[in-house]
């Protein structure tokens, strides 16, 4: 089967959903951050293992203690995945830290900020 087969984007967009739903209302960690979301998810063709990007919005310390409790509760993310999806394989979870967004947000005010230095350095010399 090839990676992007129809099938497998199936399967990564119902890991995904199921996923986001198990973090959002059934993991109790008081260490998951409230704004933490799943932004993309790599499932195997042969559906034995899974990566699942994870982003935080917050500090670094959030992000670190957010990554610490879902690697704790891989187990229990797991067992709910085979619970609630039919899959003749449930895939095993790694959680890796997404900061795209942030990446994003940091390059987009620095471009502002040269935008702004360049708007007032056109209007100093004309």
């Amino acid at each position: 089967m090839r990676k992007n087969s129809i099938k497998n984007t199936r399967v990564n967009t119902e890991v995904l959903r199921e996923l986001s739903n198990i973090i959002r209302n059934e993991i109790k960690d008081p260490r998951i951050h409230p704004m933490t979301s799943v932004m993309a998810v790599e499932v195997a063709p042969d559906l034995k293992t899974c990566k699942a990007y994870i982003s935080v919005l917050g500090n670094q310390e959030a992000q670190e203690e957010t990554m610490a409790g879902l690697k704790s509760a891989e187990s229990y993310v797991r067992r709910q995945l085979a619970r609630n999806l039919n899959l003749r394989n449930t895939p095993e979870i790694r959680f890796l830290l997404d900061q795209s967004i942030e990446y994003g947000v940091h390059m987009s005010k620095l471009i502002d900020e040269v935008a702004k230095k360049d708007a007032s350095g056109t209007e100093i010399e004309e």
